[in-house]
């Protein structure tokens, strides 16, 4: 089955929008533009819209319980009061110069889980290629302390989320794959990886999200200009399309959890692309028929 209801509510212009989650405490939508170095607010209802720069690259952003928030940076994870300074609270392989954060994401039990890649953005910020497989998944507990959660190699970190039954979802961008682990909460570590959804013809998987009924979906970047709904076995269940070419995170928020909203990206695209489809890097929503569950919160 196919939809299209989607549309835009904010003209972000990102050039990487990522990592979007819904404060359910202050009713915004709150993301990152990792390029475009700078973190947003949103109150969807009104548009009140608030932009904070970060100085260098900021790749994802996580609510914490006191009300502020866990930020990822370039190799940070730091501490962050919305509009105060960023305080350090772990740093993720300082010993490793050529790769920096991707995702991450606030995992049930309170703790920051964050995946590395190669670096794929230049000194002027052109694309840069990537030849090998150098991410890994980290955990970041509230006291700083860091675990590396397996040994697995990723080209591009995507997509964190936590089945009821205690399977994690993760997505390697680069493979058209989101695998699943079995989660050992005692020893800290993940187990093997099984194939999830692989193969789908639509782009490439970014972002994901968890609905109230344990479906994932999962944006299609790259092209695929679509959100995937994927069954907790890892069957398609439907398709929804979007008047984006890269979608790349989604969360559902509003008063009863039944929006969808999308964020989306610009980068690596032609003058003559964006002229005719200015829309690119906007923030967009949709009503699917299904809620969605709270975000967790770090601590």
């Amino acid at each position: 089955m196919s939809e299209t209801k989607a549309g835009l509510i904010f003209d972000a212009r990102d050039v990487v929008g990522e990592s979007l989650i819904w404060d359910e405490r202050r009713g915004r939508l709150v993301w990152v533009d990792i390029i475009g170095r700078r973190i947003h607010r949103l109150d969807p209802s009104t548009g009140a819209h608030e932009s904070w720069p970060t100085g260098d690259l900021v790749t994802s952003v996580g609510l914490r319980a006191d009300g502020g928030a866990v930020v990822g940076l370039r190799k940070d994870i730091a501490l962050w009061d919305f509009g105060g300074p960023f305080r350090t609270l772990a740093t993720i392989e300082a010993d490793r110069p050529g790769t920096r954060l991707n995702e991450g994401v606030v995992a049930p039990d309170g703790s920051f889980w964050v995946g590395t890649m190669a670096n794929n953005i230049g000194p002027d910020d052109a694309p840069m290629a990537i030849a090998s497989d150098e991410g890994r998944l980290y955990r970041v507990g509230s006291s700083g302390n860091v675990r590396r959660l397996n040994e697995d190699r990723f080209g591009i970190t995507n997509t964190m989320v936590w089945l009821s039954e205690g399977r994690f979802i993760t997505a390697d961008t680069m493979k058209n794959a989101l695998y699943s682990y079995g989660w050992d909460r005692k020893a800290g570590r993940l187990g093997e990886a099984r194939p999830f959804f692989t193969g789908f013809e639509r782009g490439l998987p970014d972002g994901s999200c968890l609905d109230a009924e344990g479906y994932v979906w999962n944006c299609r970047v790259v092209g695929g200009s679509c959100l995937a709904r994927i069954a907790p076995d890892g069957r398609l269940d439907r398709i929804v399309e979007l008047p984006c070419s890269w979608p790349t995170s989604c969360a559902f928020g509003g008063a009863d959890l039944d929006t969808l909203f999308v964020t989306s990206a610009r980068f690596t695209m032609s003058a003559e692309h964006l002229a005719a489809n200015p829309f690119e890097g906007g923030l967009f929503s949709l009503k699917p028929g299904v809620h969605g569950v709270p975000a967790n919160r770090f601590g």
